[in-house]
């Protein structure tokens, strides 16, 4: 079996826990496009976090939804309000994990046992901010999950190593000053061969490369499912 068979035979296999608070009878998901055909982002609102932000926020309560989702294998035009994903070649477009949209501070919890991986405060316009990996071992898998736009409160005491039990909180969403200035939100990725980076990796690619991102960066819906169900769209 190759590394995504396993994941998926060990999750059929195994109860899985949350990663945010959610009440399926009284909570609702809001899909967000941030493709191209999302017109309603203007290079204003992008430009501006604030703004930004706002738009985000009025989506979230016009829709009545508690959090805002999408973006796995999405071709996103937001990318171009920083630098951060240009390069001369090609510029970095597809996005290679899921984002959670909600409030600063929401607590993030962790879906199985693992231990910190690595961490780091990625502080650059448009980057991951206040970032923890963790590495988990999943019978004979090891399979690695970034957590980035923390807040670095989220940081403080963590170690190398250490033990995170499933179902504690180990973070929580961050203020656009220590998220990379983004509105508040989580970055949720799943990878398979961290490939030599620690407190980091690459969440956006070239389109050029994306089957070869895409095969070490699994669909994190199938984590997500279990604190969603059949919430997920």
């Amino acid at each position: 079996m190759n590394s995504l068979q396993k994941l998926q035979v060990f999750l059929n296999n195994h109860q899985i826990g949350k990663v945010v608070d959610f009440n399926l009878s009284t909570d609702k998901l809001l899909s967000f496009d941030f493709t191209s055909s999302n017109i309603e982002l203007t290079p204003e609102i992008l430009a501006d976090t604030t703004l930004f932000s706002l738009w985000v926020d009025e989506k979230l309560a016009k829709n009545n939804a508690k959090y805002g989702i999408g973006g796995y294998n999405e071709h996103r035009t937001i990318y171009s309000r920083s630098t951060h994903f240009d390069t001369v070649e090609e510029p970095r477009r597809l996005h290679l994990g899921i984002d959670i949209w909600a409030p600063a501070e929401t607590p993030i919890y962790n879906f199985y046992d693992a231990k910190v991986h690595s961490f780091h405060f990625n502080d650059n316009f448009g980057d991951y901010g206040a970032t923890i990996i963790l590495q988990y071992q999943l019978d004979d898998l090891i399979l690695y999950a970034l957590y980035g736009h923390l807040s670095l409160a989220s940081l403080t005491g963590l170690q190398e190593g250490e033990f995170i039990p499933k179902g504690k909180q180990f973070a929580s969403f961050g203020i656009p000053a220590e998220n990379g200035y983004w509105p508040p939100h989580l970055h949720f990725q799943l990878m398979f061969d961290m490939e030599g980076f620690k407190g980091d990796y690459p969440g956006v690619c070239q389109f050029s490369k994306r089957n070869v991102y895409l095969s070490n960066c699994p669909d994190p819906a199938l984590i997500l499912q279990h604190t969603f169900t059949s919430a997920l769209p």
